[in-house]
């Protein structure tokens, strides 16, 4: 399915908003040029509250920041699985965005373009799966969960997980002192549309607070 100059801009319209740029609103509205691709989890339904599984660790006087209770977050990547994959898919790319605080939480690309998913935990360090960029923790390429911070508005954060399937392998540029990171992967991903090398692409939203509700 060829790109039209319309669906070339969305493209770039929600590659921006994951950086911030523009409306978090318009990156998981892109069932205009999605057809049958779809995105579904095992691990959370659209629009559910994400499980502890998924969550980040921020350890202070013994109890877990990024959790209401304290409760130590598995920090694991949701499963994920992908249906209607176009024609010539040859990688997909996952990207994980808070939408809320502008926070890429994991960027993954070229992964297999015959996968028809992820399992729960492919974003840990040193993944088979594909090849993951630093997110905006700048910790390691690797996935880390929602934190979160308490008692700040707006309190329920949307982390939408959105699937690329692309015709190409993206080759990201990278060193040791200058490693990718998320604003790699989102220039690549634009200038992937600019060419009409993606396909497709479908996201499934997660919400999580750290305030308890009522306040």
């Amino acid at each position: 399915m060829h790109l039209t100059s319309r669906k070339i801009a969305g493209v770039a319209a929600i590659v921006c908003v994951a950086a911030g740029a523009l409306s978090a609103r318009l990156l998981a509205r892109d069932d205009d040029w999605s057809g049958g691709f779809k995105v579904t989890s095992r691990t959370f339904t659209n629009n559910s509250t994400l499980p502890i599984s998924t969550i980040h660790n921020n350890i202070v006087n013994k109890l877990n920041t990024c959790s209401i209770d304290g409760s130590s977050g598995g920090n694991h990547s949701p499963e994920l699985s992908w249906t209607g994959v176009p024609d010539r898919t040859k990688s997909f790319v996952v990207v994980a965005y808070d939408v809320t605080a502008s926070f890429t939480h994991w960027g993954m690309y070229n992964i297999a373009g015959n996968e028809p998913g992820l399992p729960a935990n492919a974003g840990g360090a040193g993944s088979s799966y594909g090849t993951q960029v630093y997110n905006d923790f700048g910790i390691a390429p690797e996935y880390d969960g929602p934190c979160p911070p308490k008692d700040v508005a707006p309190f329920v954060h949307h982390y939408v997980f959105t699937v690329y399937a692309l015709d190409i392998k993206l080759d990201l540029p990278g060193s040791t002192n200058f490693p990718a990171n998320a604003e790699t992967l989102y220039q690549a991903l634009i200038d992937a549309g600019q060419k009409n090398h993606i396909l497709a692409s479908a996201s499934i939203t997660g919400l999580y607070s750290t305030t308890p509700s009522g306040q």
